[in-house]
Protein backbone atom coordinates (compact mmCIF):
# COMPACT_ATOMS: atom_id res chain seq x y z
CA UNK A 1 0.00 0.00 0.00
CA UNK A 2 1.27 3.17 -0.98
CA UNK A 3 -0.17 6.65 0.54
CA UNK A 4 1.80 10.14 2.04
CA UNK A 5 0.97 10.34 5.56
CA UNK A 6 2.76 12.21 8.77
CA UNK A 7 5.31 10.32 9.64
CA UNK A 8 4.32 11.02 13.31
CA UNK A 9 1.68 7.95 12.46
CA UNK A 10 5.12 5.52 12.64
CA UNK A 11 6.63 6.55 15.49
CA UNK A 12 6.92 6.09 19.43
CA UNK A 13 6.95 9.78 19.96
CA UNK A 14 4.12 10.64 17.77
CA UNK A 15 6.30 13.41 16.02
CA UNK A 16 7.58 13.32 12.65
CA UNK A 17 6.67 15.67 9.65
CA UNK A 18 5.33 13.75 5.97
CA UNK A 19 7.52 11.73 3.75
CA UNK A 20 6.76 12.39 -0.34
CA UNK A 21 5.56 8.98 0.01
CA UNK A 22 5.16 5.86 2.36
CA UNK A 23 4.82 2.06 1.78
CA UNK A 24 4.05 -0.21 4.63
CA UNK A 25 5.57 -3.60 3.45
CA UNK A 26 4.53 -6.79 5.24
CA UNK A 27 5.89 -9.46 3.09
CA UNK A 28 9.87 -10.17 3.62
CA UNK A 29 10.14 -11.13 -0.37
CA UNK A 30 8.28 -7.23 -0.80
CA UNK A 31 10.44 -5.62 1.30
CA UNK A 32 13.42 -6.64 -0.73
CA UNK A 33 11.74 -6.21 -4.20
CA UNK A 34 10.60 -2.60 -2.63
CA UNK A 35 14.32 -1.38 -1.37
CA UNK A 36 16.35 -2.74 -3.90
CA UNK A 37 13.42 -0.70 -6.79
CA UNK A 38 13.60 2.11 -4.94
CA UNK A 39 17.76 2.08 -4.66
CA UNK A 40 17.99 1.56 -8.37
CA UNK A 41 15.66 4.25 -8.84
CA UNK A 42 17.89 6.93 -6.96
CA UNK A 43 14.73 7.09 -4.14
CA UNK A 44 16.02 8.19 -0.70
CA UNK A 45 15.00 5.64 1.24
CA UNK A 46 13.76 5.98 5.26
CA UNK A 47 13.58 2.51 6.96
CA UNK A 48 11.02 2.40 9.83
CA UNK A 49 10.63 -0.70 12.09
CA UNK A 50 9.02 -0.15 15.16
CA UNK A 51 9.45 3.60 15.48
CA UNK A 52 10.10 3.64 19.26
CA UNK A 53 14.12 4.62 18.40
CA UNK A 54 13.70 7.51 15.78
CA UNK A 55 13.73 11.40 15.87
CA UNK A 56 11.85 12.77 12.64
CA UNK A 57 12.53 16.69 11.89
CA UNK A 58 9.27 18.11 11.56
CA UNK A 59 9.62 19.13 7.89
CA UNK A 60 9.46 15.21 7.09
CA UNK A 61 11.47 13.11 4.98
CA UNK A 62 12.20 14.32 1.42
CA UNK A 63 11.84 10.02 -0.14
CA UNK A 64 9.56 7.18 0.48
CA UNK A 65 9.53 5.58 4.18
CA UNK A 66 9.12 2.29 3.73
CA UNK A 67 7.63 0.79 6.73
CA UNK A 68 8.16 -2.86 7.83
CA UNK A 69 5.39 -4.94 8.81
CA UNK A 70 7.09 -8.50 8.39
CA UNK A 71 6.34 -10.84 11.16
CA UNK A 72 6.40 -14.56 11.98
CA UNK A 73 8.02 -16.35 14.34
CA UNK A 74 9.60 -19.85 14.16
CA UNK A 75 11.42 -22.08 16.83
CA UNK A 76 13.90 -24.93 15.90
CA UNK A 77 16.62 -26.40 17.86
CA UNK A 78 20.24 -27.50 16.70
CA UNK A 79 23.35 -28.71 18.25
CA UNK A 80 23.34 -25.73 20.35
CA UNK A 81 19.62 -25.80 21.79
CA UNK A 82 16.69 -24.34 20.87
CA UNK A 83 16.11 -20.94 19.28
CA UNK A 84 13.68 -18.89 17.87
CA UNK A 85 14.18 -16.56 14.71
CA UNK A 86 11.31 -13.38 13.52
CA UNK A 87 11.24 -11.47 10.97
CA UNK A 88 12.31 -8.33 10.83
CA UNK A 89 9.51 -6.58 11.70
CA UNK A 90 7.74 -8.73 14.19
CA UNK A 91 6.68 -6.37 17.69
CA UNK A 92 9.33 -7.02 19.90
CA UNK A 93 7.34 -7.98 23.12
CA UNK A 94 4.87 -10.08 21.38
CA UNK A 95 8.68 -12.29 20.28
CA UNK A 96 9.53 -12.02 24.27
CA UNK A 97 6.44 -12.98 25.31
CA UNK A 98 5.67 -15.66 22.74
CA UNK A 99 9.47 -17.54 23.72
CA UNK A 100 8.07 -17.31 27.55
CA UNK A 101 5.22 -18.80 26.90
CA UNK A 102 6.05 -21.56 24.60
CA UNK A 103 8.66 -22.55 27.76
CA UNK A 104 11.66 -20.92 26.85
CA UNK A 105 14.02 -18.57 28.72
CA UNK A 106 16.92 -15.89 27.87
CA UNK A 107 14.73 -13.14 26.20
CA UNK A 108 12.45 -11.86 29.59
CA UNK A 109 14.98 -9.08 30.88
CA UNK A 110 13.96 -7.21 27.49
CA UNK A 111 9.97 -7.64 27.88
CA UNK A 112 8.02 -4.64 27.20
CA UNK A 113 10.77 -2.49 25.47
CA UNK A 114 8.70 -0.86 22.28
CA UNK A 115 9.94 -1.43 18.57
CA UNK A 116 10.43 -4.34 16.17
CA UNK A 117 12.56 -7.10 16.49
CA UNK A 118 14.78 -6.71 13.50
CA UNK A 119 15.66 -2.98 14.81
CA UNK A 120 16.99 -4.62 18.37
CA UNK A 121 20.75 -5.96 17.21
CA UNK A 122 21.28 -2.80 15.42
CA UNK A 123 21.63 -0.96 18.65
CA UNK A 124 22.27 -3.70 20.92
CA UNK A 125 19.23 -3.43 22.84
CA UNK A 126 19.78 -3.80 26.32
CA UNK A 127 17.39 -3.69 30.11
CA UNK A 128 18.17 -4.72 33.57
CA UNK A 129 21.46 -6.53 33.02
CA UNK A 130 20.83 -8.29 29.41
CA UNK A 131 21.27 -6.92 25.89
CA UNK A 132 20.29 -8.30 22.61
CA UNK A 133 23.75 -9.46 21.93
CA UNK A 134 23.95 -11.91 24.85
CA UNK A 135 21.03 -14.34 22.93
CA UNK A 136 21.90 -13.43 19.28
CA UNK A 137 21.84 -16.45 16.94
CA UNK A 138 22.45 -14.73 13.97
CA UNK A 139 20.82 -11.56 11.56
CA UNK A 140 19.60 -11.82 8.01
CA UNK A 141 20.69 -8.99 5.71
CA UNK A 142 19.73 -7.56 2.58
CA UNK A 143 23.01 -5.78 1.16
CA UNK A 144 21.62 -3.14 -0.76
CA UNK A 145 24.86 -2.56 -2.83
CA UNK A 146 24.26 -5.80 -4.20
CA UNK A 147 20.70 -6.92 -3.45
CA UNK A 148 21.92 -10.28 -1.93
CA UNK A 149 20.79 -11.40 1.19
CA UNK A 150 22.72 -13.67 4.02
CA UNK A 151 22.83 -14.61 7.51
CA UNK A 152 25.60 -12.76 9.66
CA UNK A 153 27.11 -13.92 12.75
CA UNK A 154 26.79 -11.64 15.75
CA UNK A 155 30.76 -11.31 15.50
CA UNK A 156 30.25 -9.52 12.57
CA UNK A 157 27.93 -6.61 13.92
CA UNK A 158 30.92 -5.26 15.93
CA UNK A 159 28.01 -5.15 18.95
CA UNK A 160 28.93 -2.75 21.99
CA UNK A 161 27.01 -0.80 24.23
CA UNK A 162 23.80 0.48 22.30
CA UNK A 163 25.62 0.12 19.17
CA UNK A 164 26.65 -1.70 16.37
CA UNK A 165 28.22 -1.54 12.97
CA UNK A 166 24.66 -1.50 11.68
CA UNK A 167 23.73 1.47 13.55
CA UNK A 168 23.77 5.42 11.76
CA UNK A 169 24.66 3.15 8.37
CA UNK A 170 22.53 2.63 5.36
CA UNK A 171 24.17 -0.27 3.73
CA UNK A 172 21.88 -2.53 4.62
CA UNK A 173 18.84 -3.73 5.77
CA UNK A 174 17.84 -6.40 8.19
CA UNK A 175 15.44 -8.98 7.27
CA UNK A 176 15.06 -11.09 9.69
CA UNK A 177 16.67 -12.34 13.16
CA UNK A 178 17.77 -15.34 15.48
CA UNK A 179 18.16 -15.92 19.28
CA UNK A 180 19.19 -18.60 21.12
CA UNK A 181 16.92 -19.82 24.06
CA UNK A 182 17.37 -21.02 27.27
CA UNK A 183 15.55 -24.89 27.96
CA UNK A 184 12.63 -25.68 30.82
CA UNK A 185 11.98 -21.68 31.18
CA UNK A 186 15.07 -20.57 32.83
CA UNK A 187 15.90 -17.13 32.67
CA UNK A 188 18.83 -15.45 32.30
CA UNK A 189 21.41 -14.46 34.95
CA UNK A 190 19.41 -11.83 36.96
CA UNK A 191 22.35 -9.13 36.70
CA UNK A 192 20.47 -5.99 37.95
CA UNK A 193 20.06 -4.98 41.34
CA UNK A 194 16.55 -4.26 41.62
CA UNK A 195 15.47 -6.82 39.47
CA UNK A 196 16.53 -9.30 41.78
CA UNK A 197 15.40 -7.34 44.94
CA UNK A 198 11.76 -7.19 42.86
CA UNK A 199 11.67 -10.72 42.23
CA UNK A 200 13.21 -12.12 45.81
CA UNK A 201 16.98 -13.84 44.78
CA UNK A 202 20.43 -13.12 44.89
CA UNK A 203 22.12 -11.78 41.69
CA UNK A 204 23.29 -13.65 39.35
CA UNK A 205 20.99 -16.33 39.78
CA UNK A 206 18.90 -17.43 37.74
CA UNK A 207 14.51 -17.51 38.02
CA UNK A 208 11.69 -18.57 36.40
CA UNK A 209 11.09 -16.84 32.61
CA UNK A 210 7.47 -16.10 33.33
CA UNK A 211 8.32 -15.01 37.26
CA UNK A 212 11.18 -12.39 35.37
CA UNK A 213 8.71 -10.89 32.68
CA UNK A 214 6.13 -10.36 34.86
CA UNK A 215 8.62 -8.13 37.01
CA UNK A 216 10.56 -6.64 34.32
CA UNK A 217 6.71 -5.03 32.66
CA UNK A 218 6.01 -4.29 36.30
CA UNK A 219 8.82 -2.15 36.92
CA UNK A 220 8.89 -1.08 33.18
CA UNK A 221 5.34 0.44 33.92
CA UNK A 222 6.22 2.32 37.06
CA UNK A 223 9.01 4.13 34.99
CA UNK A 224 6.24 4.76 32.42
CA UNK A 225 8.23 2.83 29.95
CA UNK A 226 5.42 0.40 28.23
CA UNK A 227 3.23 1.65 25.70
CA UNK A 228 0.00 3.04 26.98
CA UNK A 229 -1.84 5.38 24.37
CA UNK A 230 -4.08 6.89 26.92
CA UNK A 231 -0.41 7.99 28.99
CA UNK A 232 1.49 10.60 27.83
CA UNK A 233 4.46 9.43 29.64
CA UNK A 234 4.82 6.76 27.15
CA UNK A 235 4.77 9.22 23.86
CA UNK A 236 8.37 8.86 24.08
CA UNK A 237 11.28 7.15 22.81
CA UNK A 238 12.29 4.95 25.66
CA UNK A 239 15.35 6.24 27.48
CA UNK A 240 16.76 9.09 25.56
CA UNK A 241 20.23 9.51 26.38
CA UNK A 242 22.83 6.17 27.02
CA UNK A 243 24.50 6.01 29.83
CA UNK A 244 28.09 7.78 29.67
CA UNK A 245 31.25 6.38 29.62
CA UNK A 246 33.86 7.89 31.21
CA UNK A 247 37.69 7.17 30.11
CA UNK A 248 39.45 5.61 32.90
CA UNK A 249 41.84 8.32 32.71
CA UNK A 250 39.15 11.20 33.64
CA UNK A 251 37.01 9.28 35.86
CA UNK A 252 38.15 10.51 39.45
CA UNK A 253 38.36 14.06 38.38
CA UNK A 254 34.51 13.68 37.09
CA UNK A 255 33.49 12.31 40.32
CA UNK A 256 35.34 14.51 41.98
CA UNK A 257 33.30 17.49 40.36
CA UNK A 258 30.49 15.69 41.25
CA UNK A 259 30.51 15.14 44.56
CA UNK A 260 31.45 19.00 44.51
CA UNK A 261 27.82 19.45 43.58
CA UNK A 262 26.02 16.78 45.49
CA UNK A 263 27.95 16.00 48.39
CA UNK A 264 30.91 14.07 49.47
CA UNK A 265 28.15 11.59 50.94
CA UNK A 266 26.33 10.56 48.02
CA UNK A 267 26.15 7.19 46.47
CA UNK A 268 27.39 7.95 42.78
CA UNK A 269 25.83 5.21 40.62
CA UNK A 270 29.18 4.32 38.84
CA UNK A 271 29.89 0.97 37.45
CA UNK A 272 32.22 -0.62 34.42
CA UNK A 273 32.06 0.00 31.45
CA UNK A 274 33.11 -0.74 27.86
CA UNK A 275 36.88 1.25 28.19
CA UNK A 276 36.09 3.22 31.58
CA UNK A 277 33.54 3.68 34.09
CA UNK A 278 29.72 4.18 33.02
CA UNK A 279 27.40 6.57 35.02
CA UNK A 280 23.89 6.70 35.47
CA UNK A 281 22.23 9.35 32.84
CA UNK A 282 19.00 9.39 34.61
CA UNK A 283 21.02 10.10 38.06
CA UNK A 284 22.58 13.00 35.88
CA UNK A 285 19.69 14.87 34.84
CA UNK A 286 18.41 14.56 38.13
CA UNK A 287 20.79 15.90 40.52
CA UNK A 288 21.78 18.58 37.38
CA UNK A 289 18.17 19.86 38.42
CA UNK A 290 16.00 18.57 35.92
CA UNK A 291 13.40 16.81 38.02
CA UNK A 292 10.64 14.69 36.46
CA UNK A 293 8.05 17.02 34.33
CA UNK A 294 10.15 19.31 33.71
CA UNK A 295 9.93 21.97 33.01
CA UNK A 296 6.29 22.52 33.94
CA UNK A 297 2.96 20.86 33.70
CA UNK A 298 1.65 22.86 30.18
CA UNK A 299 5.14 22.28 28.49
CA UNK A 300 4.62 20.69 25.04
CA UNK A 301 7.02 18.26 25.81
CA UNK A 302 8.59 17.25 29.29
CA UNK A 303 10.74 14.82 31.29
CA UNK A 304 8.22 11.73 32.10
CA UNK A 305 6.41 12.37 35.69
CA UNK A 306 7.96 8.82 36.41
CA UNK A 307 11.25 8.38 35.03
CA UNK A 308 13.92 11.60 33.67
CA UNK A 309 15.80 9.71 31.64
CA UNK A 310 12.57 10.07 28.76
CA UNK A 311 12.05 13.03 27.33
CA UNK A 312 7.91 13.05 26.69
CA UNK A 313 5.29 14.26 24.40
CA UNK A 314 2.49 15.84 25.94
CA UNK A 315 0.43 15.48 23.07
CA UNK A 316 0.84 18.69 20.76
CA UNK A 317 4.82 18.44 20.75
CA UNK A 318 6.74 19.44 17.64
CA UNK A 319 10.12 17.60 17.21
CA UNK A 320 11.24 21.43 17.62
CA UNK A 321 10.08 21.84 21.19
CA UNK A 322 11.28 17.94 21.76
CA UNK A 323 15.22 18.95 20.48
CA UNK A 324 15.30 22.08 22.67
CA UNK A 325 14.11 20.62 25.65
CA UNK A 326 16.76 17.43 24.76
CA UNK A 327 19.54 20.09 24.45
CA UNK A 328 18.70 22.43 27.38
CA UNK A 329 19.21 19.18 29.11
CA UNK A 330 22.58 18.06 27.84
CA UNK A 331 24.37 21.30 28.31
CA UNK A 332 22.92 21.51 31.62
CA UNK A 333 24.32 18.22 32.67
CA UNK A 334 27.74 19.33 31.23
CA UNK A 335 27.75 22.69 32.80
CA UNK A 336 27.00 20.75 35.68
CA UNK A 337 29.41 17.92 35.82
CA UNK A 338 31.73 18.01 32.72
CA UNK A 339 30.17 15.03 31.53
CA UNK A 340 28.63 14.83 28.00
CA UNK A 341 25.30 12.92 27.30
CA UNK A 342 24.56 11.45 23.81
CA UNK A 343 20.93 10.72 22.59
CA UNK A 344 20.25 7.03 21.99
CA UNK A 345 17.79 8.06 19.19
CA UNK A 346 18.30 7.71 15.71
CA UNK A 347 17.90 11.50 14.23
CA UNK A 348 16.17 11.99 10.69
CA UNK A 349 15.97 15.57 9.18
CA UNK A 350 16.83 17.17 12.41
CA UNK A 351 20.00 17.01 15.70
CA UNK A 352 20.95 18.69 19.10
CA UNK A 353 23.09 21.78 18.25
CA UNK A 354 26.64 20.75 18.92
Amino acid sequence: MTHAQPLSAFTTLRLGGPAADVVEVSDTAVLVDTVTGLDRAGTPILLIGGGSNLVIGDEGFAGTAVVIGTSGVEFGSDDDGPFVTAEAGTDWDALVAATVDAGFGGLECLSGIPGAAGTTPVQNVGAYGVEVGDALRGVQLLDRADGQTRWAAPSELALGYRTSNLKGRDTHVVLAVSFRLNPDGVSAPIAYRELARRIGVDEGATAEAALVRDAVLDLRRGKGMVLDPADHDTWSAGSFFTNPIVPADRIDEVLERIRGVVGDDAAIPCFPGDAGSKLSAGWLIERAGFHRGHPSEDAPVRLSTKHTLALTNRGAATTADLVALATTVRDGVRDTFGVTLHPEPVFVGCALPA
